[in-house]
């Protein structure tokens, strides 16, 4: 023990009295320093206090330590460079150690057991396998919510008891498959009381007068019987896993079954107990506490709570809250941000430094003393967050705020630690807060008890005390249609990565490698994503493995694929070797020549400062050392949830042209479907009005106009794309259900020993499968041929069959566009079972269709211009009909339909210098609807009192003089525009159609005008042959 010195308040300390400048104290005592200084109830608020009172910074002691506490964003930010400090195990945690020893919260640095743990769960933490627990979350939201409800509004709410039974049950079942069910017992499991009192005490030792043992003994028996209870309970879990046959795929089934790829361990069975009972403490504590938080600060700020609502029903309607809703929920995710800011759940973190250094460039620190950073304190640093950083403004935390905050000053907001031991449940905890808040908000108005003002609880983390609040049902539910509503949620648990598979006639395809870096999982699930398409782009996957295990041999015969994520700006796991290779060499001598190569990289935009670090690294490195790129760099950003979409339209629009134009592959035909499209950017928008625009005796493509309502943060330029995930034509689904003869109401029970793209581990209806999932009109595969002739009744038809399969599939089946539904309704004898038919429909694809409409005329609405495909089938059976766009026409007002924003390829956007740079347009039976987007956004800007040159449209389809039908666009524009010329280039009936025609008659207009100003040429694809001629 320590026997320190009466000290003045702010004297320096003895071992420093000749620093520079000294770290000031409180004044502390004999025997106990400063115990007395802080409040054994609420440490934090002392600390705070202190912090008010020194500044920046300052030392306390106390019996055997001394503790250096940080309070601003700039100190907290230099002990955040983890070259220079290291987590510290501070006495709190020492306790926790005790029962759950080295774990992955509390181990000390290098421990081995933490990094065996670390890099077998990554993965488990990645966005789809947390996507994937969606299900299991939304039933323990459930059991509360009902909950609530069935109380009736005058109950008073223990807000933190419940949310706490809501974040343990939630981790318990998520984690490991347990029920604790504390929604259905008034008495909490033994569990639960144990790790409540073992918390409280843990956090009470250091606070401790230096009195003998034995003044403790009744508290030290009841700790050490507490930690006998938690160890015991896990043990039992555990070892009914064990003697079981349950294929979970969760985090007790990673801890059991996986190895370590850089030990070649796997884990003990104490080190899986000690993290089953981490993930529950840890977890559990922090999400209770954020969501009391959370609902404190909106009942105490009635226009934020308005606002909160408001993009809860406009996202997620009355419907049931589902997966893809998580990522629409920016002013949640702002308050979510907001309330950690102004009260972390966990308040401060502790790290010491490696050697002797000074903080500020002018604190004197000693190796090894703890430092504490103070978030409660930097959290509200008028520097960072200004004059009213004490104020609950979740707009501050929007997205391109918090961006440009978190940029300007680095580790301003740490509410989930720094670096590498940076809480590794973080996305785990993100979307059980945003689905929690988005399903109470949905459905209940709050009222705060009137006479609560808020107190702190503090163990391991802070909590409201003693709050209540009630619930009140919204919209006119009632328990019973509450639990119908809650009871429709998605299905997402059996959706499963991909694996590399193999096409037909793999031996005349071209060799390609896939190398990926990744800790979480994404990037290996989007490199076997992206396998399942390489036959049908001419290539056949050799290799799909990390990139360590190129390390000093990237191949120089074949193209390489690498995705790969940055983690705080450091490679994976399973790349550092790799990457540590690339940096060490020297590209004078161009080692790298021969590779060629492309890269799709990932990363969270909330980590600014190194937002896309390595792929961007990486793509530099290549090319200086040699190597040539194929297809340019890809990049998402896995906040968004939306990195599978981001990634399959790099590869379709990017990637694959690439590979084709370089390697001249041999695309097998018809086939555009280029690996999963079923999750996709999915998002609620209102269908406002359509008008047609075709008379009935014109064309037998009937033309539409269709005006959607985006959300707000949706936007899109005149050029891009709207894509669209449809539904089949009700009578296509229709014709399946009489074909197999099952009801409209079957109910579908669908498992796999592979993966599948349908949901599973559920009752699905048949009639949403068939609507939604699958591609009915698909043209038949020669493969499709040979399985329904395998199941033929009799040999006439099975010889048919197998004859279309081979000399008549391209003239009888291909240009037909015979789908297997045509052919089992044209074969009667074909008898396959319905999983057979499944298994040969391809997942249903995404359109795309031009945007025909500015966002300067209304700034959240866009138009689609289309024609309805409605004609007889070339197969001679019935009518064909388009199914995005019969889809698209059978919309009404108010509809929702499931849409993202594609940008437009690099050339098709208007000039950025509309003054001086006048426009021809040419459309080649494409339309012209994007032209018409891009003469609004012109005119837009001439009424705005701004000059635009010409713009001359040309069209070249007999079909254009439809578009042209609606009057009143075109006679609301000419005036604003001054246009020249509209041309019309009508193809006469027989001849074909030549764009060099075209480009004549548009090169008609004043020379003059040609040779005094630039001219910027706006084609479609199908012409850039001719403008290049020209």
């Amino acid at each position: 023990m320590d026997i320190f010195q009466c000290s003045d308040e702010g004297r320096t300390p003895s071992h420093i009295e000749d620093a520079e400048i000294a770290i000031p104290e409180p004044k502390r005592y004999p025997y106990i320093g400063h115990i007395v200084s802080i409040d054994s109830e609420f440490p934090l608020g002392s600390m705070k206090a202190l912090a008010d009172q020194y500044g920046e910074i300052y030392r306390l002691r106390f019996p055997g330590r001394t503790l250096v506490v940080v309070s601003t964003q700039a100190l907290v930010n230099e002990t955040c460079n983890e070259k220079r400090f290291k987590k510290s195990i501070n006495s709190a945690l020492n306790n926790i150690r005790e029962g759950v020893h080295d774990g992955l919260f509390t181990a000390e640095l290098g421990e081995e057991n933490w990094g065996i743990a670390h890099r077998i769960l990554m993965p488990t933490f990645g966005p789809l396998s947390i996507q994937g627990m969606f299900d299991d979350m939304h039933d323990i939201a459930s059991q509360l919510t009902l909950k609530w409800a069935r109380q009736g509004p005058d109950t008073a709410i223990p807000v933190t008891d419940d949310f706490t039974r809501l974040t343990l049950d939630t981790l318990a079942v998520c984690s490991m498959g347990y029920r604790f069910n504390s929604f259905y017992s008034p008495e909490l499991h033994p569990f639960v009381e144990a790790m409540g009192d073992f918390l409280t005490e843990a956090g009470a030792k250091p606070r401790r007068l230096p009195l003998p043992s034995m003044f403790f003994y009744n508290k030290d028996q009841k700790y050490e019987a507490d930690i006998r209870v938690m160890r015991d309970t896990a043990r039992e879990v555990l070892k009914t896993r064990q003697a079981g046959q349950n294929d979970r795929h969760d985090l007790l089934s990673a801890m059991m079954k996986r190895i370590d790829s850089k030990t070649g361990k796997k884990m003990t069975d104490e080190s899986i107990m000690d993290n089953l009972i981490t993930f529950l403490v840890a977890g559990h504590e922090t999400t209770s506490g954020l969501l009391s938080f959370v609902f404190y600060e909106l009942l105490k700020h009635p226009e934020a709570m308005r606002r909160a609502q408001k993009e809860v029903d406009e996202v997620c309607g009355r419907g049931a809250i589902k997966v893809e809703h998580m990522t629409r929920l920016p002013y949640i995710s702002a308050v979510l941000r907001e309330t950690l800011r102004l009260n972390a759940t966990i308040p401060l973190f502790t790290v010491a430094a490696f050697e002797d250094t000074t903080l500020g460039g002018r604190y004197p620190v000693k190796a090894g003393e703890i430092i504490l950073n103070l978030l409660a304190s930097s959290h509200l640093d008028p520097k960072v967050f200004g004059a009213d950083s004490n104020e609950f403004r979740p707009e501050r935390m929007l997205d391109e705020p918090f961006e440009r905050i978190a940029k300007e000053f680095p580790n301003c907001w740490k509410p989930f630690g720094n670096g590498m031991r940076a809480c590794i449940g973080r996305p785990f905890a993100w979307q059980e807060s945003l689905l929690v808040l988005a399903m109470l908000l949905q459905t209940f108005n709050f009222v705060l008890d009137p006479d609560y003002s808020l107190r702190f609880k503090q163990t391991l983390t802070i909590k409201p005390k003693d709050m209540h609040m009630r619930a009140i049902l919204r919209q006119g539910l009632d328990p019973t249609s509450l639990q119908h509503r809650l009871a429709g949620q998605s299905i997402l648990k059996g959706e499963t990565p991909f694996t590399a598979t193999s096409g037909s006639e793999q031996g005349n395809k071209i060799p390609l490698t896939v190398l990926y870096g990744s800790d979480s999982g994404t990037c290996e699930s989007l490199s076997q994503r992206l396998a399942t398409a390489a036959a049908s782009h001419g290539f056949r996957i050799t290799k799909i493995d990390c990139l360590d295990s190129a390390n000093g041999a990237l191949p120089t015969e074949q193209p390489v694929l690498i995705i790969t994520a940055s983690y705080e700006g450091q490679p994976p796991d399973n790349a550092r070797n790799f990457v540590k290779w690339m940096e060490g060499l020297e590209k004078s001598s161009q080692p790298l020549n021969g590779v060629s190569y492309s890269a799709f990289g990932c990363g969270n935009r909330e980590w600014t400062q190194t937002f896309h670090r390595i792929p961007k690294l990486l793509d530099t490195k290549l090319t200086a050392l040699g190597a040539k790129q194929v297809a340019a760099l890809g990049l998402s950003d896995v906040s968004t949830g939306r990195v599978v979409t981001d990634f399959e339209t790099w590869a379709d629009d990017v990637f694959w042209p690439a590979m084709a134009t370089r390697y001249d592959s041999k695309p097998e035909p018809k086939n555009d479907t280029h690996g999963l499209k079923v999750t996709i950017s999915a998002t609620r928008v209102s269908t406002l009005r359509q008008k047609l625009l075709t008379k009935d005796c014109e064309s037998k493509y009937m033309k539409k106009h269709l005006e959607i309502r985006l959300p707000e943060d949706m936007t899109y330029k005149p050029g891009d794309y709207l894509v669209v995930l449809p539904f089949n034509p009700r009578e296509n689904v229709h014709r399946v259900l009489r074909r197999f003869r099952l009801p409209w109401d079957a109910q579908l029970d669908i498992s796999a020993d592979g993966p599948i793209t349908f949901p599973t581990n559920a009752s699905v209806a048949a009639h949403d499968i068939l609507s939604s999932y699958v591609e009915l009109s698909q043209p038949a595969t020669k493969g499709n041929l040979l399985i329904l002739a395998a199941s033929a009744k009799d040999y006439e038809t099975e010889s048919t069959l197998t004859s279309l399969a081979n000399q008549g599939f391209v003239d009888e089946i291909s240009a037909k566009r015979i789908s297997v539904l045509d052919l089992l309704e044209r074969f009667p004898n074909i008898d396959p079972s319905f999983a057979t038919f499944l298994s040969m429909m391809l997942p249903m694809r995404v359109r795309q269709y031009s945007i025909s409409s500015s966002p300067m005329e209304i700034s959240n609405h866009a138009t689609v211009t289309y024609s309805i495909l409605h004609e007889p089938s070339f197969s001679g059976q019935g009518l064909y009909q388009g199914v995005a766009s019969s889809y698209l026409s059978s919309l009404s007002e108010g509809d929702t339909v499931q849409i993202a924003v594609h940008k437009a390829h690099t050339g098709f956007n208007l000039p950025t210098e509309p003054e001086i740079t006048p426009i021809i347009c040419v459309a080649a039976g494409t339309g012209i609807a994007p032209f018409r987007g891009f003469m609004q956004e012109r005119a837009a800007i001439r009424v705005r009192n701004k000059q635009v040159k010409q713009f001359n449209p040309v069209t070249g389809r007999i079909t254009a003089l439809s578009e042209l039908l609606a009057r009143p666009f075109w006679l609301k524009l000419l005036p604003a525009l001054e246009l020249v010329d509209i041309l019309v280039v009508a193809a006469i009936v027989g001849v074909s159609y030549r764009g060099d025609s075209v480009l004549e008659r548009a090169l008609q207009w004043p020379r003059s005008s040609l040779y005094s100003v630039s001219w910027l040429v706006l084609l479609p694809k199908l012409l850039k042959s001719y403008v290049v001629s020209v």
